[in-house]
């Protein structure tokens, strides 16, 4: 994206340029709503395998500030926005769903019980200092008859998706409640994401 389209977008001086450490579509839109366009996309490409022993929250933190780390050597002087969505299952760590059994296997254990949704986010300021937020929202599934599950499976929506399923899509139909962030559970969570954004002096609508 060009310098100028963020301007048009975003309020205030844009002397501090934006790098959003993610190729998700879902996070630029995110975004978009309060009025933050990066200047530039610049995916970060890390293992994201989780320690044998690690538990969901340090490792949704961890893989936040590590995409922003990966991405900062490449633009100095910018800041670094990055993030990082986890589905747990108490200790459990579930994966991004790369096939359709793999979507089946997290939405038979999500079935009619609350998880939670970690949605980490990072910021890495001009200075190289590095900043985090964590959100936990807790998402309630109704009990899913395998008709269901096979419909959701078949409309492709899991693929890639943390759990396996998109609360922007069709699995809203099939959750009962949330409590927490919105916004977090699709992927950046937005007044986590302004709050560290400000405090960088970055300006916000």
């Amino acid at each position: 994206m060009t310098g100028a389209a963020a301007a048009d977008a975003v309020p205030g001086d844009r002397a501090q340029r934006l790098v959003l450490a993610s190729a998700s579509p879902r996070r630029l839109d995110l975004l978009r709503q309060i009025l933050v366009v990066p200047d530039t996309i610049d995916p970060a490409d890390i293992d994201e395998t989780p320690g044998r022993t690690e538990i969901p929250e340090p490792y949704a933190a961890r893989m936040a500030l590590e995409k922003a780390q990966a991405v900062a050597p490449r633009h100095p002087g910018s800041l670094i926005l990055s993030g990082d969505t986890v589905v747990a299952a108490g200790r459990r760590i579930l994966p991004k769903a790369e096939s359709a059994a793999q979507a089946r296997h997290c939405l038979t254990l999500l079935s009619g019980r609350r998880h939670r949704v970690l949605s980490a986010v990072a910021l890495i300021g001009a200075d190289g200092v590095a900043r985090h937020r964590l959100s936990i929202s807790i998402v309630t599934f109704k009990r899913l008859h395998e008709d269901e599950i096979a419909a959701y499976l078949a409309s492709g929506e899991w693929h890639g998706k943390a759990g396996g399923y998109a609360i922007q899509g069709r699995a809203a139909g099939l959750i009962r409640a949330l409590s927490g962030s919105h916004s977090g559970v699709v992927g950046l969570p937005l007044y986590e994401t302004r709050a560290l954004l400000v405090a960088a002096g970055y300006p916000c609508a």
